[in-house]
C-alpha cells in the first residue's frame, strides 16, 4: 500500500465521519470516473449496476462476478485519484468469499467496499421479489470482511435490502446489528417513506448512505436536506449511466433522421474535449520526450 493510498482512505474516512451528504455518483467504466472527477466530485461509486448494463447489456440480477468488479475496480483507480467505493453485491458467495474479495478488491484500488444481505443472484434493489438470508450469516459476513482488511481506514459498508421483504422494522433491526459486526457505514436500501427517511439517522448512531435512483422507489431530496438529516453520503449511483443512454439516444436519433451529425456541444462532446478527458496531451508530450534522438 503506497502512502498515497493510506492518505486518500484515512481522508475519506474522515469525510464520510463528519456525515455532512458528501454527494457521489456512480461510474460503470474508467470513462464515466474520468468525468466525474472533472465534474468536481469528492468521491465515486462504482456501480455494479452499472457494470452489468454497460459492459454486458444485461439488466442487474446478479450476472457479474468477482473477476468482474475486480477488472472494473483497477481500471477506475488507475484512471482517477478520487476516494473509490466498490459494490461487490453480496460478496459473491458465503463469509469466506467475502474475505476473497475484501482482499482482491483492497488490492484492485477500492477504497471503501460495499456488502448486501440479499440472497445469491440478488436483484436491483429497486426490483420486486427481493430475498434476503438470515441476520446472522450477513453479520458473520460483515465480520469476515472486517478481518480480512489490511488497511484499517479501509471502509466496509453494510446494506440491508430487508425494508422491502420484512418491512423497515427489520431493517433498523438489521442496521444495529450490521454496526456492531463492525461495519462503518450502513446502507438501507430502497427506503420509500420520507418519515423513514427522516428518523434513520436519528436511530442509528452510524454513517449512513442514501442511495436515489432516479425513477426509483426512493424519493428525492436534495443534497442539503439530507445533509442536514445527518446522512454521511448521498450516492446517485446511475445518474451517469441513465444521462449518458440519453445522450446516446439523442445523438444517433439525430443521426438516423438526418444522416449526418456535426459537432455540435448540445449533442456531442467536441472532439477535443474528449481528448482532453483521457489525457491525450499528457501523451503527445511523453511522446516526444521518449522519442529517438537524431
Amino acid at each position: 500500500m503506497t502512502t498515497s493510498t493510506a492518505a486518500r482512505r484515512a481522508a475519506f474516512r474522515a469525510k464520510v465521519n463528519e456525515r455532512r451528504g458528501l454527494l457521489m455518483p456512480g461510474a460503470f467504466n474508467a470513462m464515466s470516473a474520468r468525468v466525474i472527477e472533472d465534474a468536481g466530485f469528492e468521491a465515486l461509486y462504482l456501480t455494479g449496476a452499472g457494470v452489468t448494463n454497460m459492459s454486458f447489456g444485461l439488466p442487474d440480477l446478479g450476472f457479474i462476478g468477482l473477476s468482474d468488479i475486480a477488472e472494473h475496480t483497477a481500471r477506475v483507480r488507475d484512471a482517477v485519484n478520487l476516494p473509490l467505493v466498490v459494490d461487490a453485491d453480496t460478496g459473491f458467495g458465503n463469509a469466506l468469499n467475502v474475505r476473497q474479495t475484501v482482499r482482491t478488491l483492497e488490492r484492485s484500488g477500492a477504497d471503501a467496499i460495499q456488502f448486501e444481505d440479499q440472497i445469491m443472484p440478488k436483484k436491483c434493489g429497486h426490483f420486486a421479489n427481493k430475498e434476503v438470508i438470515g441476520a446472522s450469516e450477513m453479520v458473520g459476513k460483515i465480520r469476515a470482511a472486517v478481518d480480512a482488511r489490511e488497511d484499517g481506514n479501509l471502509l466496509i459498508m453494510a446494506r440491508t435490502d430487508a425494508a422491502a421483504v420484512h418491512g423497515i422494522e427489520d431493517a433498523i433491526a438489521r442496521g444495529h446489528a450490521f454496526i456492531e459486526a463492525g461495519a462503518d457505514i450502513l446502507f438501507i436500501e430502497a427506503t420509500e417513506k420520507l418519515e423513514d427517511i427522516e428518523r434513520l439517522p436519528k436511530l442509528i448512531d452510524a454513517p449512513q448512505l442514501i442511495n436515489i435512483v432516479i425513477g426509483g422507489k426512493t424519493p428525492v431530496q436534495s443534497r442539503e436536506a439530507l445533509a442536514g438529516l445527518g446522512y454521511a453520503l448521498v450516492l446517485y449511483a446511475n445518474a451517469a449511466l441513465q444521462g449518458a443512454v440519453a445522450g446516446m439516444q439523442r445523438a444517433l436519433g439525430q443521426l438516423r433522421a438526418n444522416g449526418r451529425l456535426d459537432e455540435d456541444a448540445n449533442i456531442v462532446a467536441p472532439f477535443a474535449e474528449r481528448q482532453r478527458l483521457v489525457n491525450k496531451p499528457l501523451f503527445d508530450r511523453l511522446d516526444k520526450e521518449y522519442a529517438p534522438k537524431d
